[in-house]
């Protein structure tokens, strides 16, 4: 691409030079913004990739795909042609399993996990994710009001440790994620009930966005308390104009990136200080075919992803 362009650019200057003073003036202004797509273009491929580059995955959540007209295999080929690696599903998504299934070993794009929520029964969501081909379930532990924290903490440890054999042995992670939901409103809480279970397959599914609006805590001092436990990551940020919803963001926030709340040069130099390498999932609002073509680019973008 770059020869090519050199290429072009010489038969310009040449093209140039046979033409009289007003010819090359009109010519020069015509081409302008050509010129200026050709900087873009040279900046772009000069720029030095991000430290995760290369490390992380992008993904979607299969229900944010707002093309109905599209069977599953074609939604995955979009998924695909758009630059998406991998999606992600919800345990009762309406859809034929072993349509996902053929779809994905057809188009080539896996489905690295299942999204359980607050459903008790883990060890379906287990077999469900092994069935697909995924490596883990997203877990919500979520807070029963009328409990105390510690009730909440045993209630939800109970749950996770009976599906602890099985997820071992089928190489399924259970992925505790930090939601408002949740009994653990601290980056070192969360930290603390995973290291509880003393089980390299219980880890943390990092929701950078969830830190800020319904916690206390920085998205970047979640990323450092979880630390090498993060297994997965949610992309979103609520407060962006665009890929969030600015009546959500947090009064006083100017740290953010782009406007938003995340500052995500911070979290991204916590994420490269373990050496995170992973799946990243978009949590936004879906859309058609130009809508999830912007997420990827704003995920890539945050992430400094090539």
């Amino acid at each position: 691409m770059l020869l090519e362009f050199y290429k072009r650019s010489i038969r310009c200057r040449l093209k140039i030079g046979s033409m009289n003073q007003f010819d090359r003036r009109q010519f020069l202004k015509s081409t302008a913004g050509l010129a200026a797509l050709g900087s873009i273009l040279f900046s772009r491929l000069a720029a030095k990739p991000g430290p995760l580059s290369g490390r992380i995955k992008i993904a979607v959540k299969y229900h944010m795909i707002a093309e109905p007209e599209l069977s599953v295999v074609e939604k995955f080929r979009m998924l695909k042609e758009i630059g998406f690696d991998g999606v992600e599903l919800k345990i009762d998504e309406p859809v034929d399993m072993n349509e996902i299934v053929k779809a994905s070993e057809q188009i080539g794009l896996p489905v690295h996990g299942v999204i359980n929520s607050s459903n008790p029964d883990i060890v379906r969501a287990v077999n469900l994710a092994k069935q697909l081909g995924g490596d883990s379930v997203l877990v919500l532990a979520k807070e029963d009001p009328k409990k105390s924290y510690d009730e909440n903490f045993h209630h939800w440890q109970r749950l996770v440790r009976k599906a602890i054999p099985i997820a071992e042995k089928s190489d399924i992670y259970l992925c505790i994620e930090n939601v408002r939901a949740t009994f653990l409103k601290a980056g070192e809480e969360m930290a603390r009930f995973i290291d509880s279970f003393d089980s390299s397959f219980v880890r943390s599914y990092y929701d950078i966005g969830n830190t800020i609006t319904w916690t206390e805590q920085s998205a970047e001092h979640w990323a450092q308390a979880l630390g090498s436990r993060v297994y997965k990551l949610d992309i979103k940020d609520r407060g962006h104009r665009e890929f969030g919803d600015v009546k959500l963001k947090r009064k006083g926030i100017a740290t953010g990136t782009d406007g938003g709340e995340v500052n995500w040069v911070k979290v991204r130099e916590e994420l490269n200080s373990v050496s995170f390498s992973g799946w990243a999932t978009a949590e936004v609002t879906g859309g058609d075919r130009k809508r999830l073509i912007g997420i990827a680019g704003w995920m890539r973008d945050v992430l400094d992803l090539v």
